[in-house]
């Protein structure tokens, strides 16, 4: 065995574990050349004549092999942030989210003014047209007032269509989620064309009631089960619990709602599970609840993101960092995390879920949300090479991506939040 160097051809093997589908299988290989896997499974089912000669990459001992990560609401890390518009910010955190196993991702922006939301989603299509980004989320500008969070009020909107329109036109193709509030006026119609144009809704950042929010992700997800190149994704809930009211059991409000609906599987939830955003005892709760297939693990991550405590951005706000949970300074709410989603992996299991259930939802339930799932988010033969190792502890051993190792992130790393 030997380690691995990026710039030879060849088949490789790595030996290990694997976490994939939601299964583990101990004892297993996972072969690949040409950027893409051959092969899965057991080492005895390796077939010599389809697969010559493979090299096996050294691993420590006890490693598990999982699929590259995917995150589908991230705003930035390692000083870059992706409302900025700075093309150059946005491939600083691309390179250090890739480095960090964060293979396949969605970059996010907030709401800001119609320039600078239109000047972002262009700029990130160029990222997106080059294949180091997934597409683009936005998150807002249609959201409540009243559960705005760190979303900028001064650019907050009712859903207006040519606005959307013009969005959409500027992504190139490349805008994938919205974030929006049901309880506003012309939301429905939101939805609609959103789906007509191959965007997954994501309701969030709303003050709805239960019906409400029932009603309007049932209909989203009964659009998209026609919707073509959509049909087999679903609506989501951004980052459930925040930017919503709490339930109460005179108020159930949208979180009752989003609980339900995902225990059917008509919707997926996003959790921030950092813990800053969630306790862990909630984390727990919501996979018993809903299934690992239900849920999807995301980071909210900004800038800070592998920087030490300081003052930073997210898009036009300013955020203060303090034991590595980032805040407005402007009234203290919470402006996204700091976390890389193998930390939220890893926090997610500390918190009693099952390993190979918190891998799923990280990789196989995000991919398929954005109808990727034939190409990342699991290991098997024909999809990309993008491979997580990990030691017993769900700490980085290797990253590869197309097959190809990338080092490990060169910025400081910042501490483990605690819960609030």
């Amino acid at each position: 065995m030997r380690t691995l160097n990026p710039a030879e051809s060849g088949t490789y093997l790595l030996a290990g574990t694997i976490l994939t589908d939601g299964t583990a299988q101990p004892d297993s290989v996972v072969a690949f050349s040409g950027g893409l896997i051959t092969y899965t499974g057991p080492r005895s089912g390796l077939d010599p004549s389809l697969l010559p000669g493979p090299e096996e990459i050294e691993l420590p001992p006890g490693s598990m092999i999982l699929p590259g990560l995917v995150d589908l609401h991230c705003h930035g890390a390692a000083g870059g942030d992706f409302p900025s518009g700075s093309g150059e910010a946005a491939r600083t955190a691309v390179d250090y989210l890739h480095r960090s196993g964060t293979t396949t991702l969605l970059a996010s922006l907030v709401t800001a003014s119609r320039e600078d939301l239109l000047r972002g989603m262009e700029g990130l299509s160029v990222l997106a047209g080059q294949g180091l980004i997934a597409g683009i989320h936005a998150e807002g500008p249609f959201l409540s007032h009243v559960r705005c969070g760190a979303q900028d009020p001064r650019f907050l909107l009712d859903p207006d269509l040519d606005f959307t329109q013009e969005l959409i036109a500027a992504a190139g193709g490349y805008l994938r989620t919205m974030t929006y509030a049901p309880e506003l006026p012309g939301a429905s119609a939101l939805v609609q064309l959103l789906v007509r144009n191959g965007v997954v809704p994501s309701l969030g950042h709303t003050d709805a009631d239960a019906f409400s929010t029932a009603a309007s992700l049932t209909g989203a997800a009964g659009l998209l089960a026609g919707s073509g190149d959509l049909e087999t994704s679903r609506p989501t809930v951004t980052h459930l619990f925040n930017g919503m009211p709490p339930l109460h059991h005179r108020s159930p409000g949208p979180v009752a709602a989003c609980l339900r609906l995902a225990a059917r599987g008509t919707v997926a939830v996003e959790l921030i599970a950092d813990g800053a955003h969630l306790d862990p005892e909630t984390v727990r709760m919501v996979f018993e609840l809903v299934g690992a297939e239900n849920v999807v693990l995301v980071t909210d991550s900004m800038a800070a993101t592998g920087l030490p405590d300081g003052d930073y951005q997210l898009g036009p706000a300013a955020v203060s960092v303090q034991g590595s949970v980032a805040r407005l300074g402007s009234n203290g709410s919470l402006a996204g995390g700091t976390a890389t989603l193998l930390d939220v992996v890893r926090r997610t299991i500390s918190a009693g879920v099952d390993p190979a259930a918190a891998v799923a939802s990280a990789t196989a339930v995000p991919a398929a949300i954005i109808g990727r799932q034939h190409q990342v988010g699991s290991l098997r033969a024909g999809l990309q090479a993008d491979v997580v190792v990990v030691d017993a502890d769900f700490r980085r051993v290797l990253v590869l991506r197309g097959g190809r190792p990338l080092a490990q992130p060169v910025v400081e790393q910042a501490p483990a939040p605690q819960a609030h």
